[in-house]
């Protein structure tokens, strides 16, 4: 199943606390302290993991804790450093702060690791703390309480071309055709209800990355039909190829439709009405010489 989008709530590990302890020796009549400092709280990482290729281990496991640093001890001992949460997301994944909308990272490149929430701080024991007027203090400082955040992933694909058009105008069998990707082909609307990659493989040896966008109709921009889950793949496309029937045997005006999606690209990013398009002309064969187009 292909999940594009997940709300979490990460956490990351609480400050181990200093210790307040003194040294204790046979023949030390008056030891001086010896509290060892906590160990700093485990971080929050998320890291590309090109094993994946959706968010759908996000929707059966939604909270993230690291590992609290441990407390200091005598014999000015540092506690142990709590072990740091490394969380794998497929490449293309943008996180962000769900309570603002903004943007904590965005992982688009292989092998790319990200600092999210920094481990709290570990508190000093109270060696720290002894002064030439204050030689024996029975106090030390606490540890610093991890950071939690809730947080909003979503996958936007890699691909250098984006096929957009109106359902059943053809863009499934088109990559179908160029690629050896095997999409599911149906004569009805939305047959097409997750995005497909495929692998285009030039005679000259280079290759370049297709993705299909479905769902994508008038109003998708406001959450009409599947558009809206869909239109943010398009967004780190550098090509649009634009499929329109121009049979008109789903009974729509060819430019109408033109006009229509680009549109709805337009509504939802001012970037993507200036994304460089080119138009194909699908299912010309089965035109009739009197329609008028």
């Amino acid at each position: 199943m292909f999940t594009d989008y997940a709300k979490i709530t990460v956490k990351s590990g609480n400050g181990g606390n200093g210790a307040a302890t003194f040294r204790r020796e046979k023949y030390v009549a008056a030891g001086g302290p010896d509290g060892g400092d906590g160990g700093k709280g485990g971080s929050i990482y998320f890291v590309v993991d090109k094993d994946m290729n959706t968010l759908l281990d996000f929707r059966y496991k939604k909270k993230f804790k690291a590992e609290n640093g441990e407390d200091g001890s005598g014999n000015n001992c540092y506690g142990k450093k709590g072990q740091d949460l490394f969380i794998g997301v497929p490449i293309g994944t943008i996180i962000k702060d769900a309570e603002t909308g903004r943007v904590v990272a965005d992982l688009s490149e292989e092998n790319q690791k990200e600092l999210v929430l920094e481990g709290g701080r570990g508190g000093k024991g109270n060696v720290h703390f002894a002064t030439s007027t204050r030689q024996a203090p029975h106090f030390s400082q606490d540890g610093e309480k991890g950071l939690e955040k809730e947080l909003i992933l979503e996958l936007k694909l890699l691909a250098d071309v984006g096929l957009v058009g109106f359902p059943n105008v053809g863009k499934s069998t088109f990559l179908s055709m160029v690629t050896s990707a095997k999409p599911k082909i149906a004569d009805y609307h939305f047959t097409t209800i997750i995005p497909n990659l495929g692998v285009v493989k030039s005679i000259y040896g280079d290759s370049f990355v297709i993705a299909d966008i479905p769902g994508i109709i008038e109003g998708a921009s406001e959450g009409v039909g599947l558009g809206i889950q869909f239109l943010r793949h398009i967004e780190r496309t550098r090509l649009l190829l634009h499929v329109i029937d121009v049979s008109g045997l789903e009974g729509r005006n060819p430019v109408q439709d033109f006009k229509t999606i680009n549109g709805e690209l337009a509504t939802y990013s001012e970037k993507l009405s200036k994304r460089k398009q080119i138009i194909v002309a699908n299912k010309t064969d089965v035109m009739q010489d009197e329609r008028i187009i």
